[in-house]
């Protein structure tokens, strides 16, 4: 999904993270990837800038044995406004609107059309930056986690509804 892709589509790749083993570096080596090491996630939205878009690859993790539940990866390049294509992962709460929001490809030839898509259509891009932004501005701000919260505690104990509605206004 990342490698041969960006390879195919003729477009440069950068990763960033940490603990990468020695054949992993040397794979990365041979796709001519440039491995940039650790980045605080602070820094992700400048990094984000400087590019032209984003894979994300959801660990097996992710998807077999907790289906249905994003990685904060989508949340965060949809809200930095930069183009995402992702590996496939079950939305099972319709959280976002694929093929709006973000792409995502089954497999690796569709992953190498979704990028040659993307850096050879500006509209594109454009198209998927307003519609991600849109989505997490309208449902997955810090406000809507407080306010679900609150609901949640809510249920769990109603007699601290009185409190609870002080401490949230």
């Amino acid at each position: 999904y990342l490698f041969r892709p960006a390879q195919d589509a003729a477009l440069p790749l950068d990763i960033y993270g940490v603990r990468y083993p020695r054949e992993a570096l040397a794979t990365l080596a041979r796709y001519g990837v440039r491995y940039h090491g650790w980045a605080a996630n602070a820094a992700a939205p400048a990094i984000f800038a400087r590019h032209l878009a984003t894979v994300h690859v959801p660990r097996r993790y992710y998807t077999q044995l907790l289906p249905g539940i994003p990685t904060i990866r989508v949340f965060e390049a949809l809200a930095c406004g930069i183009p995402l294509v992702s590996a496939p992962w079950e939305d099972s709460e319709h959280l976002f609107r694929p093929g709006q929001d973000f792409l995502f490809a089954r497999d690796g030839a569709e992953m190498t059309r979704h990028l040659r898509a993307i850096s050879a259509d500006p509209a594109l891009r454009a198209s998927l930056v307003q519609s991600g932004l849109e989505t997490v501005r309208a449902r997955h701000s810090c406000a809507h986690r407080a306010q679900e919260l609150m609901r949640i505690v809510e249920t769990l104990n109603p007699a601290a509804q009185p409190h609870l509605a002080r401490i949230v206004a």
